[in-house]
């Protein structure tokens, strides 16, 4: 069984995880919500250019990182581990991205090198992970607002205030 495949449950584990280890109060609430909307501001970008398996992303985020949504994911998830106020919970949420996202990022580039000749040229001048500051690659993508509902980013959206109401009431009530 390829690793990538237990990626979504062991992110269910992780949330209730984080959850018992939290000890959140308003100004880790407060720092964590500004760094999770700025995860989920780079994933609503990145939704709006990506039309999974059908052409390859290259514009937007996609000229700055190859994998903008799992650069989002993480921003979203340190976010939230932040607000817990808890080192454990920073520790279990690097924990899980370590585990997880360098493999699940090395079988979608194996996928894609073999799905889009042009993969090969992007990837040279687009950094697997951490974003460049000046984009590159072709840029052929362009932002659709559809998209980013066809690719259902709105699940995300609305998980991010659960998420936070959760720890809030993890915080304030007995």
């Amino acid at each position: 069984m390829r690793l990538s495949r237990l990626r979504v449950p062991a992110g269910w584990l992780l949330g209730a995880l984080v959850l018992w280890l939290s000890r959140p109060s308003l100004p880790w609430l407060a720092a964590g919500a500004a760094l999770a909307l700025l995860g989920e501001a780079v994933r609503l970008w990145a939704s709006g250019h990506i039309d999974k398996t059908r052409a390859l992303a290259t514009g937007g985020p996609y000229a700055h990182s190859r994998n903008p949504l799992y650069v989002g994911s993480l921003l979203l998830a340190l976010g939230v581990a932040v607000a817990g106020g808890s080192a454990w919970v920073v520790g279990a949420v690097t924990a899980y991205f370590l585990a997880f996202y360098p493999a699940v990022m090395r079988e979608e580039a194996d996928f894609l090198r073999a799905r889009f000749p042009e993969y090969a040229d992007w990837a040279r001048a687009v950094p697997l992970f951490l974003p460049r500051l000046r984009p590159a690659g072709p840029r052929a993508s362009r932002f659709d607002w559809a998209q980013v509902g066809r690719n259902r980013e709105w699940r995300t959206a609305l998980a991010v205030p659960a998420a936070f109401a959760l720890l809030w009431a993890r915080g304030h009530l007995p």
